[in-house]
């Protein structure tokens, strides 16, 4: 199980973050820097993911399929283009995880209920769920990590990679297109939207994570925000559905692991190990296409998150930073392990029941990734 692993391999990280504190490696002082800059963004995943969580509860999840389904009129290529815009909504201010763990069932289910096949569904999920997480700074959590040293409002931070979010969505869909096209033909019969088994909690639910949105760019700490609306539905839901609250709505594997991860990056940064990364990066247009390829190798190689970890320090102006985040957010689509959210994706793929070929999934990622990426590094050129 892909949250038991992370959890281990956290805890690994945690040991060695703890060692390098005991042998005087890495000082006190800075890891205590490193947990002002990291505890905003860890509140934020936790409350994010309770939100996402009690919505997905409530139903909200399901009427959102059920009523593009409708709306699509029983043309498969509409219903589909309606799921790519919920799903670009959803990473944008849900964050990547949420389009992969929640919306993918979700969409699945909608497929399945109106004989449609699921794949193109499937895929959409997680391609956009990475790609689309360029849009806002709570998409993805590489992006709250960058904003600790952007020092930009959300509008601002939308200014520096709207334009690249945009070119990156524009080429998954595209070659999402191509690679399902004959499964986008034809049209379907739209089953009737199922009722809510709670309505009252479900409209109350609904209301409160769409009161959320605009608040998350606002340019109010995202936490708060967040905070506020996982602290209403945990009483809403104490009061009409106690049976879904559980310390299982805190997402602890990923705490353990984000945890252990700055530790040890920390460490490493300490000791000087990462300092040879930044003579890899260099100045002008070229240095752009440089960042960015190392996010997207490096992501693919090993992960994200400590990929973007260890190449923060080469980016040392705003475009080239955007540049680092194109690389680690729209480059992992070609290894299964290339973020967390691909590999939740694959758990939730496989306890609905539908084979996924890695053999596939890794060919098209071979194109949408380095294509993706180096297309969407352009808009940057005006930022240099």
């Amino acid at each position: 199980m892909v949250s038991v692993k992370l959890a281990l391999i956290g805890g690994v990280l945690l040991l060695v973050g703890a060692a390098a504190m005991a042998f005087g490696i890495l000082p006190p002082a800075d890891a205590l820097t490193i947990g002002e800059r990291v505890w905003p963004i860890l509140l934020f995943v936790v409350a994010i993911t309770i939100v996402a969580e009690l919505a997905a509860a409530a139903g909200v999840f399901d009427l959102a399929g059920a009523l593009l389904a409708r709306l699509a009129r029983g043309r498969t290529v509409v219903l589909w283009m309606l799921v790519v815009a919920l799903g670009v909504i959803a990473t944008a201010f849900l964050s990547l995880d949420t389009t992969a763990v929640l919306l993918t069932p979700v969409v699945i289910a909608v497929a399945r209920a109106n004989k449609l096949p699921p794949m193109v569904f499937a895929f959409t999920t997680v391609w956009l769920a990475n790609t689309a997480s360029l849009l806002l700074p709570v998409s993805n959590l590489t992006n709250l990590l960058a904003m600790h040293r952007l020092d930009l409002s959300p509008g601002g931070f939308l200014a520096l990679l709207g334009p690249s979010a945009v070119i990156a969505i524009a080429v998954t869909v595209l070659l999402l297109w191509i690679s399902h096209r004959r499964d986008l033909r034809g049209r379907y019969v739209p089953v009737p939207i199922p009722r809510a088994a709670d309505a009252p909690l479900l409209v109350a639910t609904a209301v409160i994570v769409v009161g959320m949105l605009p608040f998350l760019v606002s340019g109010l700490e995202p936490w708060m925000p967040a905070v506020v609306a996982a602290v209403m539905l945990l009483l809403l839901f104490a009061w009409r559905h106690p049976r879904a609250l559980g310390l299982r709505l805190v997402p602890w594997s990923v705490l353990v692991f984000a945890v252990g991860l700055f530790l040890a990056v920390g460490a490493l940064e300490a000791t000087g190990a990462l300092d040879a990364v930044s003579a890899l990066v260099g100045d002008g247009p070229a240095g752009l296409w440089q960042a960015a390829g190392l996010g997207l190798v490096g992501s693919n190689a090993i992960n994200n998150l400590p990929a973007y970890l260890a190449l923060e320090p080469s980016a040392s102006s705003p475009a080239l930073l955007g540049a680092l985040l194109i690389g680690v957010n729209a480059g992992p689509v070609i290894a299964p392990w290339g973020s967390l959210a691909t590999l939740l994706w694959h758990e939730r793929l496989r306890a609905a029941g539908v084979d996924v070929s890695w053999r596939r999934f890794v060919l098209w990622g071979l194109l949408l990734g380095p294509l993706s990426v180096a297309l969407s590094v352009l808009p940057l050129l005006w930022r240099l």
